[in-house]
């Protein structure tokens, strides 16, 4: 899970719709992730790989954004599909990624090595949706740092992944936005009521 894609992939805090022209067909879908290159969505309509579709969503309160795509993987009813894009549907999807992730409500989780030590970078919001690949990175990659610069949103099920993180795994928590850091500050004088949202105890 080293991150080596060109463009990152985002995350929502709440599921978006997207509309889907497949074979004179209109269906409908949601977006699982989302990136400058690409979406991957689930949607029961039977696409078929190298088959171009069209794609029509907003991410949040972002202008609509009409791209053509092709569809790329499948997955039961997990689509991934690759836009064709042209110069300024790729300026609305950046600047819809850019608003979903400044207002907390996108997150992008990478993992990143420099001189042997694997740090964790979380930008947007540290919300429960990252808890499924936090974890596969905490407990699959050994992860030494996790870097919270650019978390703009703090959510309880978040900061209890890092007091799982630095309690349990002895991960140092890094750089800190400032509104993780009063989050953070408050959570360390009560933690156990946060920790029970990860492991799921009473």
């Amino acid at each position: 899970m080293l991150d080596q894609r060109r463009h990152q992939r985002i995350r929502f805090s709440v599921p978006q719709k997207i509309s889907i022209g497949y074979g004179g067909e209109i269906g409908e879908g949601v977006i699982e992730n989302l990136s400058l290159s690409g979406l991957m969505m689930r949607t029961p309509m039977p696409l078929e790989i190298s088959r171009n579709v069209g794609c029509e969503f907003s991410v949040f309160d972002s202008p609509l954004i009409d791209v053509p795509a092709a569809v790329v993987s499948r997955v039961c009813d997990l689509f991934g599909v690759r836009f064709q894009q042209g110069p300024i549907s790729q300026i609305l999807i950046d600047d819809a990624i850019s608003a979903a992730l400044a207002s907390g409500k996108a997150s992008i989780l990478s993992v990143h090595e420099l001189g042997g030590r694997k740090t964790m970078r979380i930008t947007g919001g540290l919300c429960g949706i990252l808890r499924s690949d936090f974890m596969h990175a905490l407990t699959r990659m050994g992860v030494d740092e996790i870097d919270l610069e650019g978390v703009t949103a703090v959510e309880q099920a978040g900061l209890a992944l890092c007091l799982v993180a630095a309690n349990r795994h002895r991960v140092t928590i890094g750089a800190q936005s400032p509104c993780f850091a009063e989050a953070w500050a408050q959570a360390l004088t009560a933690p156990g009521p946060l920790e029970k949202l990860v492991t799921g105890g009473t």
